[in-house]
Order: structure tokens, then sequence, then C-alpha cells
């Protein structure tokens, strides 16, 4: 409740004077404000004193934190060999659609389907009778054109006798050589005939061009086939051997040619070993070698076409088969290798932790080549007797104190707290780098 104020009445001027009261607005703007202010005061401090705790919290770790424990093992060196790879498919050296001949309707089937067919093997039977009376009609033409030229041939010496005799024109003489010669030519023809009639004969026998596996039969007995049959007969593929055909970057053609020589071309059995795995399990299928290269490179691509030759007496490399593909193309000798998981991919590039003497690890950098199994060679920056970090390195750092396992844990690892950083430049470690065979 407000003070009362009075005032006097101006419409009396001896009124009394008669007490009226004011409503007096609180300062609303200033307490808002003062509240603001007050807010933000309190939540600088809960950080400064959150950060100062922080900080209080991990250099006390730090200093009481014992020295990681690793594992460690020694650079060795061994041939390592270096492989190109690539996706391959399966590719049959011949695939041979066996189709009619000629016109006529299936006798007989002479295959079981995905059997294995030598070259000349009947599989499928037309209806001959047609084409042995055509055989017969054309040998019957032949005997009587034959039986025609004997004839003329006799009138011809006989004219010839008469015309010595002088008793006959040179000009009879003369038509009855042409009639022989016409009817030499006639019999000619006939022969002809013969053969195609015969060959015809043949083709009502459906044989396999090739050696090799025959797939699902296209046509039933009883069929009417003709040579313009799409599908043909069946489908014969040579399976032993078989070609199997890759791909290979352009900027690795000049690797593989130094082997093979500058043209590209197989050195009469020196081809490059090649192997064919399997793509699901990795394991080996078939070793072949290296047949040729394609005679360009595609220009959408980059890529080059090659293609290696396989036996395959097993059957195990089916045609249109993706295979994974591995062809040595080099040997590194006495090269230094580590384990895979000693090599650590950071800031600084693909590196290593070399354990020290005085229970450090000392970071250093490397440059990382093909990887066998698991190990890696190392092409530079370690030497054949190094001691290597092979497992414990997440959040080590240059100069890190260390443990090996069984040895009894000291206070002051640097490097090693929850704040440090790794060699990666982040906190925790480096992350395990991994290169591919070259």
């Amino acid at each position: 409740m407000e003070d009362p104020v009075s005032h006097p009445d101006p419409r009396h001027a001896d009124a009394p004077i008669v007490p009226t009261y004011e409503t007096v607005q609180p300062d609303h703007r200033k307490r808002r404000w003062l509240w603001i202010v007050l807010i933000v005061v309190g939540l600088v401090a809960a950080a400064l004193v959150a950060q100062w705790f922080a900080s209080g919290s991990g250099k006390d770790q730090q200093r009481g934190r014992p020295p990681a424990a690793i594992a460690i093992t020694k650079v060795t060196s061994t041939n390592v060999p270096v492989s190109l790879t690539a996706l391959g498919t399966v590719t049959p050296v011949v695939n041979a659609t066996v189709r009619a001949q000629l016109a006529g309707t299936i006798f007989s089937i002479g295959f079981r389907e995905g059997q294995i067919v030598s070259r000349g093997q009947v599989i499928a039977q037309i209806d001959p009778r047609p084409y042995q009376l055509a055989l017969a009609q054309a040998e019957a033409n032949l005997a009587r054109d034959n039986a025609t030229l004997n004839a003329a041939r006799v009138d011809l010496n006989r004219y010839r006798t008469l015309l010595s005799q002088d008793s006959i024109a040179r000009q009879q003489v003369d038509t009855q050589a042409a009639t022989v010669g016409q009817l030499t030519g006639t019999t000619g023809a006939d022969r002809a005939a013969i053969g195609t009639a015969r060959l015809n004969l043949a083709y009502t026998s459906v044989k396999s061009p090739i050696t090799g596996r025959i797939g699902l039969r296209q046509v039933d007995i009883g069929n009417y086939v003709s040579p313009g049959d799409a599908t043909g007969i069946a489908v014969v593929t040579q399976t032993d051997p078989i070609d199997v055909t890759f791909s290979l970057p352009q900027a690795q053609l000049a690797q593989v040619q130094a082997r093979i020589g500058a043209n590209g071309q197989n050195l009469g059995g020196g081809g490059l070993p090649v192997i064919a795995l399997d793509q699901s399990t990795g394991t080996q299928i078939a070793t072949g070698t290296l047949l040729t290269f394609d005679n360009q490179i595609d220009a959408t691509t980059g890529t080059v076409k090659a293609k290696a030759r396989f036996t395959n007496g097993g059957g195990r490399l089916f045609p249109n088969q993706f295979v994974n593909v591995s062809m040595l193309v080099n040997t590194l000798q006495s090269a230094l290798v580590v384990p895979v998981s000693a090599v650590r991919h950071g800031a600084p590039g693909d590196f290593v932790f070399l354990y020290q003497p005085d229970h450090t690890v000392k970071l250093q950098v490397v440059k990382t080549g093909p990887i066998v199994g698991q190990q890696v060679a190392i092409l530079a920056g370690v030497k054949q007797g190094d001691t290597v970090v092979t497992a414990g390195a997440d959040g080590l750092e240059d100069g890190a104190k260390v443990r090996l396992p069984g040895e009894a844990g000291g206070a002051g690892g640097r490097g090693t707290g929850a704040g440090g950083k790794g060699a990666d430049g982040k906190t925790g470690g480096g992350r395990r780098g991994q290169k591919s065979a070259q």
C-alpha cells in the first residue's frame, strides 16, 4: 500500500484537504538486467572451475599413470615377392555353337548334357534319306553321261579314220570333237554333284568341332533344324586349357614389359607366372602364365587388357567365372619386414615406434612396400635388428615411457595420460596403416 498524498479540492477553496493515493511503478528493467548479469557471471565461474579441476586431474593422472605395456619384435629380412593383383574373368579358348549345316529332322541325340565330348564325335543325327537319294541320283547322272561320252569318243575316232581316207568333210570331224568336249564337261559337273551329295550326306551327322564340355541341348528328337537357327543344337566349350582375361593400370604396364620383353610378347614359354584365386575364400585355384597384352590402352579407363593361360584338367576354372589374379613381376631380395600391426599412420605419414634401451619409444617415419601375409616390407626408415612396437601403441608419442609385459609399472610415462596426443595429432593413437602391394 502506497503512502497517502494530500491535495486541496480545486472547486472549493475552503474545502477540507482529502487524502488521495498514487501508485508508484517498480523498475522492472533494472531487476531484469541484474539477473542476467548474475547468471552470466555464474556460468563463467563454473566454466573456470571445471577447467581448473580438469587440468589438475589430467596432470595428476599423467603423473600417476604407469607406462603403457607394449609388445615388441625385431626387424627381420626375407625375400618379398612383388605381385600385381586384378579382377579377372575366365574365358574359354574356343566356345563353339554347333549348328546344323543343312535342313532336316533330328533322328537322334548322341550326347548327355554336360559331358566331355571329343572332336569329331557325333552329337546329333539328321534324317539322311533325302540326301542318300540325292547322292544316288547324282551317281546315276554321271553313269549316263559317261556312256554318252564314250559313244561320242568312238564316233570321233571313226570320223578321223574316214577323214584320213578323204571320205568325210573335216567340219563333221570338228563338230564331233566339240561334242566330246561338251560331254567331258558334263561328266565333270556330275562328279561335282556327287561330291556335293556325299558332303550333304555327311552333314546329316552333326559332329563336335572341338574337344570340350557340351552344354544343355537346344533341340529334341523330331525337331526340324536348319542352318539359320540362332540357338543351334548345343554349345561346346573348350575348358583345358582355358584363359583368364584381366585389366591392369597403364602405370604398371612398363613394369611388366620389363620382365617379358619390350614388345610385350611371351618369350617362348618364359611368361610371368600368374595365379588364379577364389574370390570368396582367397584360396589358389590354378597356376598359369601370362599370354599377352592387348595392342592398345583403353582411353576411357586408362587400363590395358591382358590374357593368361591356365591348365584346367580338374575343371576348377569355369567359363565366365570371376577370379582374383595375382601376377608375380619381381622379388625383393633380403627385404626388411615387420608385422603389419607395427606400421601406423598419422600426420607424419607411415611410421613405426622403435623401442629404446631406456624404456622409451622413438617415432620413426618409414616407407612401406608390398604386404605378404601378415608382414609388410619396409623400404626405408629402419635397419635390420631394430626393435619395433607391435601392440600397445595407442596413445603413444615420441619419447613416451613404456614397459614390456611382466615388468613392474612405474610413474611418469610421458604422453600416456588421458590428455596426451598421439603421433597422428589426435588424442589417443594413430590408426594402423596397411599399404597394398605395388
